[in-house]
């Protein structure tokens, strides 16, 4: 039986995916799909690249997350997620490009200010 390894990261989050010949069972960190990812929208997000390849029920995913937010490491699981279908076939390729999900997301969070509350955000303003 061929394992398919791929990683995929966005903002804080690394995954690990692992993707095996299968009936379309989706685990990330032990538990299935919508029970770690409540959200619909993180669902669809994830599902994308095998809807797009109709590889939805083809495979067994088992992926392992660590840090960042959830919408993070939905991005990363479905970057994961291309990758790995790209090691099962190249002939993925134009349609995952196409639609962007073989482009890693460069954008990070942006370091805290000293005499600012955040990033950006000031203190508020009291003029007496």
């Amino acid at each position: 039986m061929e394992v398919y390894l791929a990683t995929g990261r966005r903002k804080n989050a690394v995954a690990r995916v692992r993707m095996s010949p299968g009936t379309g069972k989706v685990m990330i960190n032990g538990d299935d799909l919508l029970s770690y990812f409540k959200r619909e929208t993180l669902k669809m997000d994830i599902e994308q690249p095998l809807e797009l390849t109709e590889t939805l029920d083809k495979f067994d995913i088992t992926a392992r997350v660590l840090g960042g937010g959830l919408s993070g490491q939905a991005g990363a699981v479905r970057l994961g997620i291309a990758r790995a279908l790209l090691k099962y076939s190249e002939d993925y390729r134009p349609t995952l490009r196409q639609s962007g999900l073989l482009t890693r997301d460069p954008r990070e969070t942006e370091r805290k200010k000293y005499g600012l509350a955040k990033a950006r955000k000031r203190f508020q303003f009291s003029k007496r």
